[in-house]
């Protein structure tokens, strides 16, 4: 418990009636009256302060928030006290993350409850806790303030932003490839897979012509083809060092993760299996599985994954997987190359080819497009364009390497990935290269 401002006031008023005192212009016993009233005040007060029973407290709060996405708290206070309380009021949530309405001061009416929010932005994945809600309460006549913490504790988690998931489920596959930004090929009923007969349009081939249907209806009919479904697509993501860079507020990992959801959900809309394997720093395995309740495990299973400051071994992780996964699958390495890993890469490479189609993603720093795009006014511009240039040329020789030996590159920014990996997802369907 400790004093409040209006104490010290009354304070220094004392000590003003004892300076009058001093010039003999009030008696004696008007200070030492006036300093046993106060004590007295004081002790009232604060005895009434501690008397006071905390109020009760619930906090509303959904278990599972989008990192980087606003959201509102509430908090719900009730006294059973006879009397007002006035307190200032600190929910006590993870200290790194953006909060806006705290802290509050509020009066508490006896009997009734108190609603109040305050808005909050997760900063980071993984699971988090609230310890509780501070209060500062005043006494009666606010000499005194005491500190008190309700033990409301609550843990939740914090998942990548799956919002962008839920708009897409208000389009077809088709448009939510082309809202992502995937460009796709246009085609007509040549896939893998027989889904309908139909009658014969101008421009079908003539190896779709279903020739005892046609005897039957005596009219021309054409088989209608669809993507084949029940293959298999693992994301092999990268929780070394080289994804802990940044162009933005969020890491190149967390880009990769909000990446992967999206082609995952899109692949699971076309009714294929998805699973995933992190390797480098922190582990994960989830073998391939179908329906879009897939999702909900995927997020279950990366919120809390964080890349680490460590060499990726590219070996380790191509044996970890054809070990895992037999069956062949549509594998999507995203990563970062350099130039000084294009051999333990190519040798893993080699490795999944033996069964499966492998796709490497090879994230590109915003930066090096930027500062190749500023005009060069000195030496240092000259020095840095040129460190870059070649930079960028050992990088283009190592994706050359690997689309050598029969391996898709994608070389793209963090804003570009989701789409070129649907794009190149779709087009191994269209293909029918599974």
């Amino acid at each position: 418990m400790r004093p409040a401002k209006p104490l010290l006031w009354v304070l220094l008023l004392w000590a003003l009636i004892g300076g009058l005192v001093t010039f003999h212009l009030l008696p004696m016993v008007a200070w030492l009256a006036s300093g046993l009233f106060c004590l007295v005040l004081f002790a009232l007060d604060g005895f009434a302060l501690r008397a006071t029973a905390s109020p009760e407290l619930v906090r509303d709060i959904p278990a599972v928030l989008p990192v980087g996405v606003e959201r509102e708290v509430g908090l719900r206070l009730q006294t059973f006290t006879r009397r007002s309380l006035r307190c200032d009021v600190h929910d006590l949530h993870p200290g790194h993350w953006l909060t806006f309405g705290l802290p509050r001061q509020v009066t508490l009416t006896p009997h009734r409850e108190l609603a109040m929010t305050y808005r909050i932005t997760p900063a980071e994945r993984g699971s988090f806790e609230f310890p509780g809600c501070q209060l500062r309460l005043y006494s009666p006549l606010g000499l005194w303030r005491q500190v008190r913490t309700l033990p409301v504790k609550q843990s939740i988690r914090a998942f990548p932003n799956f919002a962008p998931l839920a708009k897409f489920a208000l389009f077809s596959s088709e448009q939510a490839s082309r809202v992502v930004g995937a460009h796709l090929k246009r085609r007509r009923g040549e896939g893998t897979e027989f889904h309908q007969l139909r009658e014969y349009r101008l421009g079908d081939s003539m190896r779709q012509i279903d020739w005892k249907a046609t005897q039957r209806a005596r009219k021309l009919i054409s088989r209608d083809y669809q993507d084949e479904k029940n293959q298999q697509v693992l994301l092999l993501i990268d929780t070394g060092r080289r994804m802990l860079a940044k162009d933005d507020a969020l890491s190149h990992f967390d880009h990769v993760l909000n990446a992967s959801l999206v082609v995952s959900y899109l692949a699971l809309r076309q009714g294929d299996a998805v699973g995933l394997m992190a390797s480098g720093g922190a582990s994960r395995w989830l073998p391939p599985q179908r329906g879009l309740g897939t999702v909900d495990t995927l997020l279950d299973c990366v919120y809390d994954l964080q890349a680490q400051p460590v060499a990726t071994d590219y070996l380790a992780a191509a044996t970890q997987l054809s070990l895992r996964q037999p069956r062949r699958s549509l594998i999507m390495l995203i990563t970062n190359v350099r130039d000084e890993d294009i051999e333990d890469l190519m040798i893993a490479v080699r490795l999944l080819q033996k069964r499966h189609l492998v796709c490497v993603a090879s994230l590109r720093e915003q930066a090096l497009d930027t500062t190749l795009l500023k005009p060069v006014e000195n030496l240092n511009d000259a020095i840095l364009a040129s460190a870059m240039a070649r930079y960028l040329a050992e990088r283009a020789r190592a994706h050359a390497a690997l689309r050598s030996q029969g391996v898709f590159v994608l070389d793209v920014t963090c804003a570009e990935l989701p789409a070129a990996l649907v794009e190149r997802y779709l087009a191994v369907k269209r293909d029918g290269l599974l």
